[in-house]
């Protein structure tokens, strides 16, 4: 497993912005894929954006157009940028990642890909 330690959550407004960190400590691999997840309270743990080595990115309806998942390989991080924040944003966001044999790239928002995860950070969207 690789260990994961994301940072950059916090409250902000409607409309707002915010980019979360998830820093990685140990050589990633070439054959990876990466994600980002969040979970409300309440409610199940949902896929809001992924990517893989082979440039494959996908996203969740719902941040479509809004968030957009990147990666600085310089710096071992990723980073999820969150524009356009909407109150159903609120939730824990949680970094993941699989180092070997990555799905097709419909199936990168699944849950069960992944086989590290961070801590989670919280994310607040107020009115």
């Amino acid at each position: 497993q690789l260990p994961l330690v994301e940072s950059g959550g916090g409250a902000v407004q409607v409309g707002g912005s915010l980019r979360l960190s998830c820093g990685y400590s140990e050589y990633i691999g070439s054959r990876y894929c990466v994600a980002w997840f969040r979970q409300a309270p309440g409610k199940e743990r949902e896929g809001v954006a992924a990517f893989d080595s082979r440039d494959f990115t996908k996203y969740a309806d719902s941040v479509q157009g809004r968030f957009s998942v990147s990666q600085d390989s310089a710096t071992n991080t990723l980073y999820l940028q969150m524009d356009s924040l909407k109150p159903e944003d609120t939730a824990i966001y949680y970094c993941a990642a699989r180092t070997f044999d990555c799905p097709p790239w419909y199936k990168l928002l699944d849950e069960s890909v992944y086989n590290s995860w961070g801590q989670g950070t919280q994310v607040t969207v107020s009115s």
